[in-house]
């Protein structure tokens, strides 16, 4: 009975900590490669191609998927016992509470999530749907495991916020890539999604549920996507600040910014640029 507790709080610590992870962090990103000019006058391009991930959702979903009722017992050296009549109904009582809880946990999920439900075989299939909606979106295919193989381009001019990627009725979420122009004719340019406090959780989330995925499937059938890409910015403005290790470099008439993006990713790559 005690160890049948203990393995629903870790489930519950960990679903609970995917939840808060995943309400800002929905997409995390794989292998990719990221493209961002700006050029004076305010006009912009932006590309990026490779993985996106939802692992973390997806693994959630697996973790939602019902166990049949088992009673278990244990005597004080803890090996299995045969249960009591009182003891079953006892653990009965508590597998009923714990699908009811799941139930409500999984009405929170779907809110949270623009009314994606985790645990339904088709979200794939309608997350892809919903992207190929929205403009840029080029190319997007569900390979499987919450893996999204992706190319999205586009350009205009930066007469408002540009935010990567942004998905409809899903507020909060942390974006890739945020450009913003200012009043005195700068744009300030982060990257939260590539690094930084804001992507740390998402992608050690990832992480964690794809090695509980793998670990349930027998270890062999779960690809584990993690960060591993480069964000570059090009140029012809004048770079003001950045954190790049090592500063601007130049190519023809264009200054360029370039961070490699992977797991160790401490700081999101920043610029401040006059254009």
């Amino acid at each position: 009975m005690f160890l049948n507790k203990l393995a629903r709080a870790s489930r519950i610590l960990l679903a609970g900590a995917g939840a808060m992870a995943l309400t800002g962090c929905l997409f995390t990103p794989g292998k990719f490669d990221s493209q961002l000019v700006l050029t004076k006058g305010g006009h912009f391009s932006f590309s990026y191609e490779g993985e996106i991930t939802t692992m973390g959702l997806s693994q959630m979903a697996a973790m939602d998927e019902p166990e049949p009722f088992e009673p278990a017992c244990y005597d004080e050296d803890m090996e299995l016992r045969d249960c009591t009549g009182e003891e079953i109904q006892e653990q009965q009582a508590d597998w009923e509470d714990e699908q009811a809880e799941d139930a409500r946990d999984k009405e929170q999920f779907a809110k949270m999530f623009a009314g994606m439900d985790p645990s339904d075989p088709e979200m794939a299939e309608k997350l892809v749907a919903s992207l190929k909606k929205m403009r840029g979106w080029e190319e997007v295919s569900h390979r499987g495991n919450g893996v999204y193989d992706v190319k999205f381009r586009t350009d205009g001019m930066l007469t408002h916020s540009f935010l990567f990627p942004v998905l409809e009725d899903m507020p909060g979420m942390t974006q890739f890539v945020s450009v913003t122009p200012r009043a005195d004719g700068s744009v300030r340019v982060t990257a939260p999604g590539f690094g930084g406090d804001q992507s740390g959780m998402g992608q050690s989330m990832s992480m964690m549920m794809a090695m509980g995925a793998a670990k349930n499937n027998g270890g062999d059938d779960t690809e584990i996507v993690l960060p591993d890409g480069q964000f570059t910015i090009r140029t012809d403005g004048e770079i003001l600040t950045n954190n790049t290790d090592d500063g601007p470099v130049t190519e023809g008439t264009l200054k360029v910014l370039h961070w490699t993006v992977d797991t160790t990713s401490k700081v999101a790559p920043t610029a401040l640029i006059r254009l």
